[in-house]
């Protein structure tokens, strides 16, 4: 079953501008429990107030709105005759002209995020920023220029048949460089189970092959993740054929003006319009009569405004299946992530590896991520279960608070705070910070437990143990519980001792796992955002949501190899990468490594990776 709709606790795409601003009195107690408190849990009301540190364009007036959209509708059904090869020279500017701004977007998103860009802590920025969007177009130009050639974009590692009868795509590596930078990493895109290899070639590329009529999106982009809206673009430009308008969210408009000089080759062509408001601009825009369809990442209470309205009448219409809108939608509406942890025998450096590993989910973008690590789940007999989470506590104590920039973050972290009295904190946050929060040991059987089922969207990670009669119990229990008691379906992320793989008493326990896990993307050892990150493998919730509950909500974007019918995205990495991952809290110069990475991705240059090599070993 699907899990049902979580209360959300993630801010709405466009939040309003009227509450109490981010406290910055919040706890500095490090790894001290909190005072006791009443086990009810409800969330200060919105809105919330956001206050910029980076100001971003005002709104656009609706006579603008209208305009753009009217702009890009002229020109939707030239669009569709736009041939393959044009559409990649197209992105060749698109990357030549992201990386002209890539040092003003990492430098402004640091800014917005209290963060140094000249210390090793802004690779992040530089990473979800213009990396991955430019990783994202680069690969999509080549799949366009393989439709040109071949009449469909090339699977790099072929296509297989699994015993079960499903079909699966070899990904990852996309080719030689892919190779000798993820090291030893792999992904497969499995198919529904009405595709066979025969009709694979047909389930790809669909507005290439029966081009759809001349259509209008709404892109309403993301807030957390500066990546995200320029990629969801591309995206529906070029897989889907429809011309964009992109109204940016507004935690993020201090960077419209670095998208729309990434973007401009696509402004110039008239194809995207970027525009600037709320949720009334958001709200016009969405009613359009020229608008066809709609994307959205973000939370579930903005999908459901939407689609059914606000309010209790909302609600009742929702409850009814009466939408008040009735325009196709693709939406990514966040997740509880789990980590699930394998028992075996770990070593020492094991165990400090996968603490960082662990530790790292919750810290990047201060925990606002819908892949942040949500939920641990571990097993209750294994030996090394208090030596992991000792580490991963230790780490959260080293590692300083950040600024706990999105709407709302006070408030859903109060409301945890006040739910959970045996809750640790750590760290000691300075002004508008919050300190990481651990909730430990909490019961697999207690269906319904908050952090189970309301998505914090600030830093607030648990651990769960499950008692298990031995490994491949475990991996049968665990399946259950994050299918079953976990709310969303985007990511999962898998941890396993090699070892442990081989065993022939686990192996086939860790193959149900990962054909039973009910989500988009399934990583083994790496965190499951490499899904996201790897820009090659489809992104979105695992299919089959209704719009009544719409979960982590319906359709696949990111996805430049163009596959109709995927279900889900398992990525396999070794237990320990090396080098070192350049994503790990505490990476010492992935600020120097990123430049040159983003640097190839525009010009394809090799001398580009001698520095890479260089810095990464180095890490």
């Amino acid at each position: 079953m699907n899990p049902p709709r979580s209360v959300s606790t993630q801010p709405a795409e466009a939040p309003p501008t009227a509450d109490a601003p981010v406290r910055s009195d919040a706890p500095v107690a490090s790894v001290a429990p909190l005072a006791a408190a009443p086990r009810t849990f409800a969330v200060a009301p919105g809105p919330y107030t956001f206050n910029p540190r980076v100001p971003g364009p005002p709104a656009t007036p609706l006579a603008g709105l209208d305009a753009a959209v009217s702009d890009v509708r002229a020109n939707a059904a030239a669009w569709l005759g736009t041939p393959p090869a044009e559409r990649a020279r197209l992105l060749d500017e698109v990357l030549r002209a992201a990386l002209a701004v890539a040092g003003e977007w990492t430098e402004l998103a640091c800014e917005h995020e209290g963060l140094d860009p000249r210390a090793p802590e802004s690779s992040e920025e530089s990473i979800v920023g213009p990396y991955i969007f430019m990783r994202g177009a680069r690969l999509l130009r080549d799949a366009l220029r393989d439709l040109d050639r071949r009449g469909r974009p090339r699977i790099p590692g072929g296509a297989r048949r699994r015993a079960d009868g499903r079909v699966v795509a070899r990904v990852m590596p996309a080719g030689l460089i892919d190779r000798l930078t993820y090291l030893g990493t792999t992904a497969d895109v499995w198919m529904d189970r009405g595709v066979t290899l025969a009709s694979l070639p047909d389930a790809m590329a669909a507005a290439y092959r029966t081009p759809p009529p001349p259509r209008v999106c709404l892109v309403l982009g993301a807030g957390n993740a500066s990546s995200i809206g320029p990629l969801d673009v591309i995206h529906k430009l070029f897989v889907e054929s429809q011309v964009v308008v992109l109204k940016m969210h507004p935690v993020m408009a201090h960077l419209g003006s670095v998208h729309e000089a990434a973007l401009a080759p696509l402004v110039r062509a008239g194809v995207l319009r970027v525009v600037y408001g709320d949720a009334a601009e958001g709200g016009h825009l969405a009613r359009h009569p020229l608008v066809d369809t709609l994307h959205v990442t973000g939370s579930d209470r903005t999908y459901e405004a939407i689609v059914f309205g606000t309010g209790l009448e909302g609600e009742e219409r929702k409850r009814r299946d009466e939408p008040i809108l009735h325009k196709p939608f693709t939406a990514e509406l966040g997740n509880l992530t789990p980590i699930i942890v394998v028992p075996g025998a770990w070593s020492e450096a094991d165990l400090d590896y996968h603490a960082d590993n662990i530790a790292t989910m919750l810290v990047n973008n201060a925990g606002f991520n819908c892949t942040t690590s949500r939920v641990i789940v571990t097993s209750r007999p294994w030996p090394q279960r208090a030596a992991l989470m000792g580490r991963i506590r230790a780490r959260l104590a080293g590692h300083p608070p950040r600024l706990a920039y999105y709407p709302g973050a006070t408030e859903r972290f109060d409301a945890f705070r006040a739910h959970y009295p045996a809750a640790e904190l750590f760290g000691v946050p300075g002004d508008g910070a919050l300190p990481w929060m651990l909730i430990p040991d909490l019961s697999p059987r207690d269906v319904g437990d908050p952090a189970y089922r309301f998505e914090a969207f600030c830093p607030v990670t648990a651990e769960t143990a499950i008692d298990a009669t031995d490994t491949a119990d475990f991996l049968d229990r665990a399946t259950a519980f994050v299918n079953e008691q976990l709310w969303g379906t985007l990511n999962a992320t898998v941890i396993v001792h090699p070892a442990t793989e081989r065993d022939p008493a686990v192996r086939p326990a860790l193959d149900r796992a990962i054909a039973g896990l009910r989500y988009g993307t399934i990583s083994l050892n790496h965190w499951s955002a490499i899904g996201y990150g790897l820009g090659i493998t489809p992104w979105g919730a695992h299919p089959g949501h209704a719009r009544t509950d719409i979960g982590s909500g319906t359709g696949f974007v990111h996805n430049p190899l163009m596959f109709d019918r995927a279900e889900k995205t398992v990525v396999r990495s070794p237990f320990r990468a090396w080098p070192r991952p350049l994503w790990f809290m505490g990476h010492r110069t992935a600020h120097r490594l990123v430049p040159h990475l983003i640097r190839y991705e525009a010009t394809g240059s090799l001398l580009e990776l001698l520095p890479v090599a260089w810095h990464a070993l180095r890490g």
